[in-house]
């Protein structure tokens, strides 16, 4: 990440200061005419460059005066140094940047962050910054002092990057991750503070003694040069704050990645999105909050597994003992029969019950059938002690002594698959095809409707599937194709019939050109409307806003 992490402090004798500033250096591509050249950043480069940072950091000591309080490392002190093996990229830490124009960018964010841009109650986050200048994510905080004027010290964290979009996305994980550092300061000062004021309470000191306009600037000038290092009595600070920067600017840097799409972003793409930022808002807002107990963390675990859709495959691959490969597996495991009434209620919003024993065999048919629906539609709990309803949920997982509620047995809205061990299966070996000769699966369903007319998504997808020509890898890209088609179309009729409020007789016609009519129309049309509800908000957003701008442009 093209970026640069500075502590700034607000003396009161010289003003807003830079104390430590963590900067990474991209190793450069050596051109095939330059192979046998010693490459820019070797050893000679790292301590010609260190020789220039303490030549500049020398040169602009001499040229102002600097008190205990704005200075971090001595001036002969080399610096920290981190190298990432895997990418070669070094991280550099010392009081001010190498570049004069990075001096000049960093200067500023440390004026601005302690003086004008400043959130209500001068603690906490902020974001300024232009084009020219670059952009700035500013923590700011206080750390107590007993010799200080109020009896605290203030500082702040400043992130500053060119790129205004990345630094955005990266708000609550940059908040989340400093509030620990800055916490961790924090409480290493209070200590120091409380066992000062132990010892002589600064407070009975100041209004016992009497003051005088001529001692007041000594007084405050002797007051003004504390450290950081003597506030916290921390002797590695600066090591723990280089490390702390260096791994901020490589997660940071690693945690967002551009991936290229061909056309617009998907509907699953979009809901990911936002799924992903609602997370990490929930997390800072835990992490603010006071700890909830093993219940809160319980959920947390059931959120993360049931909305990190980002690595389905990874999460297949890394289940232990018997599981479910793909759809074709699942097919052949449960039968043809058996696998059409499974998959028509998953794709028409039922809720699916699987209760067995074994939470990995649970969670590998969840992951396969949750390729059925587009991700907004899903809503998984892979393993649970106890009922859950179907508004939380369209996929459970349960223990086998769970018992299953009268409404939800007698519910055609709802299927169940009971999972057993075969008695005879403990003597057989791992492998993919022992979860037939290990377990037995009893599908039941209250549903009297007939599941073989559709809907038409889920009779191409079988003759996909019985089509042994086709390899996984194919059949997956087929079902791809038909979830896009039929997404597709469901924006069609959401947009004519929700936004555009269009009646039954303009809504039929609709469905007629989308080719949703036919043996199989009931299917269809709920197919249609339950994935209606996975619609990504950004989608619908748009659509309503475009209808409200159309709407005034006439009178406009």
């Amino acid at each position: 990440m093209n970026a640069l992490v500075a502590l700034c402090h607000f003396c009161e004798l010289h003003g807003p200061r830079t104390l430590f500033c963590t900067e990474a250096l991209h190793p450069p591509s050596p051109s095939p005419s330059q192979a046998g050249l010693p490459v820019p950043g070797d050893v000679d480069g790292d301590r010609e460059g260190e020789g220039l940072t303490m030549r500049a950091n020398s040169s602009a000591t001499q040229r102002g005066e600097m008190c205990e309080g704005c200075r971090s490392l001595p001036a002969s002190h080399p610096g920290f140094v981190s190298i990432d093996d895997e990418t070669g990229i070094r991280f550099l830490s010392h009081q001010h940047p190498r570049q004069q124009q990075l001096f000049s960018v960093v200067r500023q964010a440390c004026v601005r962050s302690l003086s004008c841009e400043v959130c209500p109650g001068r603690e906490g986050p902020i974001f300024f910054g232009d084009e020219q200048h670059g952009f700035v994510f500013s923590h700011t905080f206080f750390i107590k002092d007993s010799l200080a004027r109020g009896f605290q010290r203030w500082y702040s964290i400043v992130m500053v990057a060119m790129d205004r979009i990345y630094l955005i996305n990266s708000w609550p994980f940059l908040l989340r991750h400093l509030r620990l550092t800055i916490q961790s300061l924090q409480s290493t000062a209070l200590k120091v503070f409380d066992s000062e004021q132990g010892v002589c309470p600064q407070r009975a000191v100041r209004i016992n003694s009497g003051f005088s306009p001529a001692v007041f600037p000594h007084q405050r000038s002797g007051n003004a040069a504390r450290s950081l290092t003597s506030l916290t009595q921390h002797p590695n600070l600066w090591a723990s704050l280089h490390s702390s920067f260096s791994w901020l600017l490589k997660a940071c840097g690693s945690r967002l990645t551009e991936k290229l799409l061909e056309g617009a972003p998907t509907e699953d793409t979009l809901v990911l999105i936002e799924r992903q930022t609602e997370q990490e808002e929930e997390m800072s807002c835990w992490e603010g909050a006071e700890s909830g107990g093993s219940r809160s963390q319980w959920h947390q675990s059931d959120s993360q597994l049931g909305t990190d859709f980002l690595c389905e495959d990874a999460k297949l691959e890394a289940l232990l003992g018997p599981k479910f490969t793909s759809l074709r597996h699942l097919r052949q495991v449960l039968g043809p029969t058996e696998f059409r009434q499974l998959s028509w209620h998953v794709l028409m919003g039922n809720q699916v019950i699987w209760r067995g024993a074994d939470p990995g065999l649970i969670q590998s048919a969840f992951i396969v059938l949750k390729s059925l629906l587009p991700v907004g539609c899903v809503r998984s709990i892979p393993y649970s002690a106890q009922y859950e309803e179907e508004y939380k949920c369209n996929f459970l997982g349960l223990s086998p002594d769970v018992p299953i509620p009268t409404h939800v047995s007698s519910s055609e809205f709802s299927i169940l698959v009971d999972v057993s061990l075969e008695r005879s299966s403990q003597s057989l070996t791992l492998g993919e095809d022992e979860i037939s000769s290990r377990y037995q699966f009893s599908i039941s369903s209250a549903s009297t409707q007939p599941t073989d007319r559709g809907p038409t998504l889920l009779n191409k997808l079988e003759v996909a599937l019985s089509n042994e020509n086709l390899s996984v890898d194919v059949v997956s890209h087929c079902l791809l194709c038909l979830k896009e088609e039929w997404m597709n179309k469901v924006k069609v009729l959401f947009k004519f019939s929700k936004v555009d409020g269009r009646g039954r007789e303009d809504t039929q016609k609709v469905l007629i050109l989308l080719g949703a009519i036919g043996p199989s129309e009931e299917d269809n049309v709920r197919l249609l409307k339950f994935w209606m509800t996975g619609l990504s908000k950004t989608y619908k957003s748009h659509l309503m806003t475009a209808v409200r701008g159309g709407e005034r442009s006439p009178s406009q």
